[in-house]
């Protein structure tokens, strides 16, 4: 398939004419030798499929790696962009050994359906924040013990002051919210909130222990503009809200940005030698859903690749790239023609499109705690 050029938004000219104005001094506050990150499918650059063994098919990755990669995408992650933007090569997944995956400028440990609560016997990913923590913890140990041993490993492996020097990236939450509406009424997800965020705080304070003093922390998006949550609880046109998104869901996303946000601030005030950036991801990513068309989309809702059609093209039987007998003839959810004109991609991830659109507006520093619009390095580096 044709990759087709997205129209540059008119943020890029803005981006690209206001770096001129910018001192070059103020790059090295984004100069990070090494980004250690955490999370679920939305920055998983291929530990689910290492660990589990599962298959991710094409059309997966066929957009820019044309072959799967490990993401839930057709292409490149927020993840991916952010790195590219610093000018840092793509993370390797923590758990996957194939291919001498180098670990010099960081690590991923972010893994799909993982969440910040401990998992449970029926938990999708076995990997909890608290378990990548300690993967962490691992990692930096081994690290450290195989570079006392041999220095030339040091190609390939991160340097002692990279641990204290790097950015750790947060991108987690949305399945503790996700996952309870099967089971829960909305008074006791919001309820299970305060937990959540001890969880957190917990794994924060493990990291910055550590030496880690760089943290980079996104918000939940709108969960209720998730195709597979509109079709499984957006049937009733009353649970939809004028975008056509669930209001639960979004309801319980915009709580637990408020206490995380909140959070920020007092973790913030504790460890004043610590820099702590909040990204609003919610905004950003509503901002889209509301108003696609103008930002070069065409379907806000429907998934890229599935089954079942218009209006969401979605069954939750059948994920995509997958071929399966369903009510009795063998179905294959394909992928469209044009997934720059969608904004979803499965059902529930992003495509490499709007991940791309995403990843400019995190890079305007307008809607980050503190914004670092002041500080536009990226600007000048920009790759997309």
């Amino acid at each position: 398939m044709p990759t087709k050029i997205l129209p540059l938004f008119p943020l890029f000219q803005v981006l690209f004419s206001f770096s001129f104005f910018l001192p070059l001094a103020t790059s090295t506050d984004f100069n990070f030798p090494a980004v250690f990150n955490f999370g679920d499918s939305n920055s998983d650059t291929g530990n689910l499929v290492a660990a589990l063994g599962i298959r991710l098919d094409p059309p997966n990755g066929q957009t820019y790696f044309k072959a799967s990669s490990g993401r839930f995408c057709d292409g490149r992650l927020i993840v991916d962009f952010l790195m590219d933007a610093m000018d840092l090569p793509f993370l390797n997944a923590y758990l996957d050994s194939i291919g001498t995956p180098n670990f010099r400028r960081g690590c991923n440990f972010a893994t799909a359906a993982s969440t910040i609560l401990p998992a449970t016997a029926t938990s999708l990913s076995p990997f909890s924040f608290g378990v990548q923590v300690s993967q962490f913890l691992r990692f930096k140990a081994r690290v450290l013990e195989l570079l006392a041993k041999d220095k030339k490993l040091n190609k390939y492996l991160p340097a002692e002051d990279y641990f204290a020097g790097g950015l750790y990236m947060f991108d987690i939450g949305q399945n503790d919210l996700a996952g309870p509406f099967y089971s829960k009424s909305l008074d006791q997800i919001l309820a299970l909130i305060p937990t959540i965020l001890v969880e957190f705080e917990n794994g924060f304070k493990t990291l910055y222990d550590q030496g880690g003093r760089n943290f980079w922390i996104h918000n939940t998006g709108p969960l209720g503009c998730i195709t597979q949550n509109v079709a499984r609880f957006g049937t009733d046109p009353s649970k939809l809200d004028e975008i056509g998104c669930v209001s639960g869901h979004n309801q319980a996303a915009k709580l637990f940005n408020l206490q995380l946000h909140a959070l920020c601030t007092k973790l913030r005030g504790q460890y004043t030698d610590a820099n702590m950036t909040y990204v609003d991801i919610f905004s950003i990513k509503s901002n889209l859903i509301a108003n696609y068309s103008r930002y070069g989309f065409e379907q806000p809702h429907m998934a890229c690749c599935g089954y079942g059609g218009a209006p969401l093209n979605y069954d939750s039987r059948i994920s995509c790239g997958q071929t399966k007998v369903l009510n009795g003839t063998t179905v294959t959810a394909k992928a469209c023609d044009d997934s720059t004109e969608y904004v979803n991609w499965d059902g529930i991830h992003y495509t490499e499109a709007a991940n791309q659109f995403v990843s400019s507006q995190i890079l305007t520093g307008r809607y980050s705690d503190p914004p670092f619009a002041d500080k536009m390095p990226f600007a000048m580096k920009l790759k997309f």
